[in-house]
């Protein structure tokens, strides 16, 4: 009694031989039913959503600017007038930062007014004219800029102390649907603007001091002329991505021979560089003792305990790797053999390489459709709960700045009133939504894969159509499945966000402790999220393969990879070395070819391959390298769930199986080469006898 257990039952017993397992099991039947129809149901709501917030949504306000009294340009009544004047600009900047300007769909403090075309040249009301009517200062002159109802009598005076008609204009330029001033202006006193405040100041908080007009002319001019060259970047990276995957069964080994021997050389070269800097700085007699405590941290760098320890923690590490490297030698052969394993099984499975587009088109509609959700109007209650008319005058006209501007709609439906909790379910149906989808896309990837291992002669006992078959298989019996795993990572991910939330919030507040506090939880959710990301994962490739529930599954594949925690490790930092070179490689060779080519320094390629002349070149640079990254993160997504299944499967091979004629491995001959171990009989025997068995 209270005896320890052994190693091998501390994480459950192996797995054992089953004779009528020849692969992904076909006759298994729905799991996680419960989970499966709560996920259906909030489907519906999410639909149900969805139709509110076309009902009582406006999805036009994200589309087209809305002046002071709500009305959008461009629409309606203001058909002609699809540009929006601001009275003043500089309120925007200083009376509020970018975030909440950002936060208000570019709503100001000022007045707003549609117009037909933004001002080209600058203007300012003269004392003289304070007297005069509005008619004669500003519509004679063809300046219809004062909000719509503005009388032809009104006095300028009275209309410039209601903020009905603007004191000043700017020569702007429309970008976004707005008139923004240019940022060269000439410079000139203007009301209630100190004399510091320049326009280019102005422009800088909202875009930046730059020309938006020009620079989207530009932007639009350069895709047009060097889209056709982007798409072949992304064909070249395409083919690379597809080619360093296939062609990883034959270069697999040396190329993680040489990675290791990289990452050695580039410890024993900082060994040397830290040897060499501490010895200058010992010969100088630098210590710290003479240069004390500093927050200047370039300073230690001049002493030599420094270097020192730098020295220490190098050759540390060298060691350390060196000794992994001795003692973890053959795991490290069984790594690059499931590797090389991996790229066959891509190979026979081509159609597999295809399926990131799938999972790319179903993320699409998650986020458009959350996006078209998002438009439903924000209908808070205004911080004065009382309608006023723009045109009356003020009642309280004593309070400087007031002023009669639309703020939103009141809250005085059910729709209005549950606001907050409908964007709140719409949240957490995006976040839903998006897990399961990759979580579909992992487990389709499982099955099919595990198909490819678990055939006797390959690729003759392959299934005929092992990816549709995977994804018609986990759709019929595992929706529920996916939506649990999905679910509990959804959790996790919500409560990431709102501590951010929070930490925004408190951001100002200087107390350290509840900064340090905050930071703890922040870093424990991840490791959280990181962890529940890697159970799911493996949990998917025992679903794919056994048809069991979620929580069966999850606790399988746990206890099969802690019964082989140390290949785990190995695979996994292996797998990881290789993928990211995979990336560097195919991401910096387009992006290497894409600058040669569009600065033009590929000469003597002919007229027809000549580079496009453009205003900023780096932008086709730009864009070809991050499509390049995002095409070889597809691929080689597909080829670590590659590595992962196959690696699952290689550890119940070594626990269900032992090579004798009644079990034999179904693992590769490069495989059982490494682990000295054998078939006494070949597969096909084997299945012949199994087929013939009464």
């Amino acid at each position: 009694m209270g005896g320890k257990p052994d190693g091998d039952e501390a994480y459950g017993k192996p797995v054992k031989y089953d004779p009528s397992f020849r692969g992904p099991i076909k006759n298994r039947s729905c799991t996680d039913v419960i989970c499966c129809v709560l996920f259906l149901v909030f489907i519906l709501g999410y639909i149900v959503l969805g139709i509110v917030a076309w009902m009582y949504g406006d999805p036009r306000q994200v589309l087209y600017p809305r002046n002071s009294t709500g009305a959008y340009c461009g629409l309606g009544a203001n058909k002609d007038k699809p540009y929006l004047l601001y009275f003043n600009i500089f309120s925007c900047i200083l009376t509020a930062n970018i975030i909440t300007v950002a936060e208000h769909g570019l709503q100001c403090p000022t007045p707003q007014v549609c117009v037909s075309s933004c001002p080209n040249a600058s203007w300012t009301v003269n004392k003289n004219e304070l007297s005069l009517k509005v008619g004669e200062v500003f519509y004679a002159a063809n300046r219809n800029v004062c909000l719509p109802g503005v009388p032809w009598d009104m006095p300028v005076l009275q209309s410039l102390e209601q903020e009905l008609c603007p004191g000043f204009l700017l020569p702007s330029t429309p970008a976004l649907g707005r008139c923004f001033p240019h940022p060269n202006s000439t410079q000139f006193e203007l009301p209630g603007i100190s004399g510091n405040t320049s326009i280019n100041q102005g422009i800088s908080g909202v875009l930046g001091s730059l020309n938006a007009r020009d620079i989207s002319v530009k932007i639009f001019e350069d895709f047009a002329q060097s889209w056709y060259w982007i798409l072949v970047a992304l064909g070249v990276a395409l083919i690379l991505s597809l080619l360093f995957v296939l062609l990883l069964r034959l270069v697999a080994g040396p190329l993680v021979l040489v990675l290791i021997l990289g990452v050695l050389g580039v410890l024993a070269y900082g060994i040397y560089h830290c040897w060499k800097e501490y010895q200058v700085l010992r010969d100088n007699g630098a210590s710290i003792t003479q240069l004390g405590f500093t927050t200047n941290l370039s300073a230690y760098r001049s002493v030599q305990e420094t270097w020192l320890a730098a020295l220490v923690v190098l050759a540390v590490l060298e060691g350390l790797l060196l000794v992994t490297l001795i003692f973890l030698r053959q795991r490290i052969c069984i790594a690059i053999a499931l590797l090389k394993e991996a790229s066959k099984a891509v190979g026979q499975m081509m159609s597999a390489m295809l399926y990131p587009l799938v999972t790319f088109v179903l993320l699409l509609i998650c986020i458009a459709y959350w996006a078209m959700s998002a438009l439903l109007a924000s209908c808070e209650k205004v911080p004065i709960n009382a309608s006023c008319d723009p045109m009356a005058e003020p009642m309280n006209s004593s309070c400087p700045g007031l002023m009669c501007v639309f703020q939103g709609y009141l809250s005085t439906g059910l729709v209005q009133r549950s606001l907050f909790n409908l964007q709140i379910y719409g949240v957490l149906g995006l976040f839903w939504t998006i897990n399961w989808v990759l979580a579909l896309g992992q487990c389709v990837l499982a099955g099919a894969f595990a198909s490819y291992y678990w055939a006797f002669h390959k690729p003759q006992d392959i299934p005929t159509f092992p990816l549709s078959a995977a994804f018609l298989r986990t759709l019929r019996y595992h929706t529920g499945s996916l939506a649990f795993g999905a679910l509990i990572l959804t959790l996790v991910q919500i409560a990431r966000v709102i501590l951010e939330y929070i930490d925004h919030k408190l951001r100002g507040v200087q107390n350290p402790v509840a900064r340090c506090i905050l930071c703890c939880f922040k870093c424990c959710l991840w490791c959280l999220e990181k962890f529940i990301k890697f159970l799911n994962r493996n949990a998917y490739i025992m679903i794919a393969i056994y048809g069991k529930n979620f929580c069966v599954s999850a606790k399988n594949a746990f206890m099969l990879l802690m019964r082989n925690i140390v290949r785990v490790v190995v695979l996994d930092k292996v797998t990881d070395l290789l993928l990211l070179f995979g990336k560097l490689l195919v991401v910096g060779a387009v992006g290497v070819l894409s600058f040669f080519f569009f600065t033009g320094r590929i000469l003597g390629l002919g007229k027809d391959f000549e580079s496009p002349h453009l205003n900023y070149y780096w932008l086709p640079i730009m864009t070809s390298i991050l499509g390049a990254y995002v095409i070889a993160s597809g691929f080689f997504s597909v080829f670590g769930m590659c590595v992962d299944t196959l690696f699952l499967c290689f550890l119940e091979d070594l626990e269900r199986n032992d090579g004798s004629p009644d079990r034999p491995y179904y693992m590769s001959k490069c495989l059982l080469t490494i682990l000295g171990k054998k078939n006494d009989a070949p597969p096909g025997d084997k299945r012949k006898k199994r087929e013939t068995r009464p």
